[in-house]
């Protein structure tokens, strides 16, 4: 009888979690994560292969998105506080699923007709085929920075109620949830396109988010129905925009009861409405400015300004897995094979840095783990800035950064046209990596001389170490401004913290645009760990202001009885 019953509470228990909003929560995340990294993986191998192995529209696209999230963050998050919880959701869920399903539609339809689409107009309509890809791209990315900022920055927040451990778990196992996604996502659908085709690629594509968007939309409904909290919203921007409303049918219904009038009393009840209409115009042509401002000095007056300041200085960096150090890697002799294994060691010990920041919180407190995690990010990448003066560095202070620019601008040659179909899968990426469509690779006799690797190891091993520092920092952050920003504020001030975060992303390709050559990338490493140091002297400053000369008082261990924050580290208690 004690083993049935022990039996029964076991698997009631596991019912129980598995149909808890937690879980579902987690399971709605993991469904869209994972269609967006297979989505933002696959748009810029595809655009690459469409515009003849160019890396041209992949820029443009680039450069797009991030632009389009530094102007509009501020928008988008406004936009996040003024409407219901359930209605931003199934919203953005809907208009940035059906953006991609679109898009790859249409992306079929250019890798099918290409050449008929060259034919027609001068190519004018495979020009406007490629702008509409790119816009609709760039729709269902906004409606990604909505859905997360939404589920991510609120309904996490929500569903984890008082209980501040809680809300790190969350965070800790949604952070997980992304690092295993941004690796097996890829995977799996740059298996699809390599065996397949890219016809292919994109129907899978567009399939895997019409069921998708289905199945999340029906998780979120039941995350809704089963955290009550989601349904009320204290947004005073609700309760404004409501009264102003009021306030003008009021107006409007209200009308003289008098049956004689002056004049200049007609005169002016001819004129106000007019005059209401003009200045109601002016004022919705000017919100999208005022919000765009107030959004921006609202993040300036947060408490937590300083530590939102010291995230977005981590995105100024060349110290991560992305192309620019991907290319990087393949000039110093690296292989793809041997890039994938770099890569998903970065993913453990980004998982490990999640593990690692719930448990330093709980024994110092939330402030105090971003100082130990700023600590331990900048010293492994002390071996990146080795790495720059050892054997095997390009590094050359003679070579002017800006060679190459003038070399392309000065030269005589022409620019590359569009290749023709029956080309278009035989030409090799113009940055020497081999076609991901076509197995084989360039010519053996032109491979560049074997570089000794002590300078590249020691660099990788470095930003490897760095990922366990960094994610801790990350989700320190992200739970700072979880807890310290107002309900009412949290999607205007996490779209602007995106915006900051984008911006200075798009500050590092500039400066790879600037200095491209291998011989500067050196410099660029010193630049990007000068950034990060600035970064943390800024959350160091954050944190003194936060805690005084509590800063370094030691960590001690949360008694088990105890769910929130040592009371010794809780900037409450100060």
């Amino acid at each position: 009888m004690a083993e049935q019953q022990s039996k029964q509470g076991c698997c009631g228990s596991c019912a129980s979690y598995f149909t808890s909003a937690k879980f579902l929560l987690y399971l709605g995340h993991s469904l869209s994560t994972w269609g967006d990294r297979m989505w933002h993986f696959a748009v810029s191998v595809f655009l690459v292969e469409l515009y003849g192995n160019s890396l041209l529209l992949t820029a443009v696209y680039g450069l797009v998105v991030a632009g389009s999230v530094l102007l509009l963050g501020a928008i988008i998050g406004d936009w996040v506080d003024k409407n219901p919880r359930l209605k931003v959701a199934q919203t953005s869920l809907i208009v940035q699923n059906a953006s991609v399903i679109l898009c790859g539609i249409l992306l079929m339809m250019v890798f099918l007709f290409k050449t008929q689409l060259l034919a027609l107009y001068h190519g004018w309509l495979l020009t406007l085929c490629y702008i509409l890809v790119i816009t609709i791209a760039n729709i269902a990315n906004l409606a990604s920075t909505a859905t997360s900022i939404t589920i991510q920055r609120d309904w996490v927040v929500v569903v984890a109620g008082e209980n501040r451990s809680k809300l790190a778990d969350m965070n800790a196992t949604i952070r997980r949830i992304d690092q295993l996604t941004n690796i097996l996502a890829p995977m799996a659908v740059g298996q699809i396109m390599t065996f397949g085709s890219p016809v292919i690629g994109c129907g899978f594509i567009s399939g895997w988010n019409l069921i998708s968007m289905c199945a999340e939309y029906m998780l979120l409904w039941k995350v809704y129905q089963k955290t009550p909290a989601l349904a009320h919203k204290s947004s005073s921007k609700v309760e404004e925009s409501e009264l102003k409303q009021l306030n003008m049918q009021k107006g409007g219904e209200s009308k003289p009861n008098e049956g004689v009038q002056l004049i200049g009393e007609k005169d002016m009840a001819v004129f106000e409405p007019k005059l209401e209409e003009e200045v109601s115009c002016l004022s919705r042509m000017a919100e999208p400015f005022s919000t765009f401002r107030d959004g921006w000095v609202a993040y300036y007056n947060q408490p937590v300004f300083l530590a939102g300041m010291a995230l977005a200085f981590l995105y100024m960096t060349v110290l991560g897995f992305d192309c620019i150090t991907t290319g990087y890697a393949y000039t110093q002799g690296l292989s793809g094979s041997t890039l994938s294994l770099l890569m998903g060691g970065s993913a453990i010990t980004g998982i490990l840095g999640t593990v690692a920041f719930t448990w330093l919180r709980r024994r110092c407190g939330l402030v105090r783990t971003g100082i130990i995690s700023g600590v331990a990010q900048l010293a492994s990448l002390v071996l990146c800035v080795i790495s720059v003066f050892m054997p095997g560095s390009p590094l050359d202070l003679t070579v002017s950064p800006f060679a190459d620019i003038s070399a392309r601008l000065f030269e005589s040659n022409p620019l590359p046209t569009m290749a023709p179909q029956g080309e278009l899968l035989e030409m090799p990426f113009t940055t020497g990596m081999p076609s991901l469509f076509n197995e084989s690779t360039s010519d053996p006799g032109l491979a560049p001389n074997p570089v000794p690797i002590v300078s590249v190891s020691l660099l990788f091993a470095g930003v490897i170490a760095a990922r366990i520092g960094l994610w801790s920092f990350d989700l320190t952050v992200t739970q700072l401004l979880q807890e310290n920003v107002i309900e009412s504020e949290r999607g205007i001030i996490n779209g602007v913290q995106n915006s900051m975060n984008y911006l200075l992303d798009l500050l590092h390709f500039i400066m790879v645009i600037l200095a491209p050559n291998p011989e500067a990338f050196g410099l660029l490493v010193l630049i990007s760990v000068s950034f990060v140091a600035m970064g943390h002297l800024m959350y160091f400053r954050f944190a003194h202001k936060t805690l005084g000369r509590n800063v370094f008082l030691c960590c001690t261990p949360v008694p088990k009885s105890v769910s929130d924050d040592p009371p010794a580290c809780d900037a409450s208690s100060v």
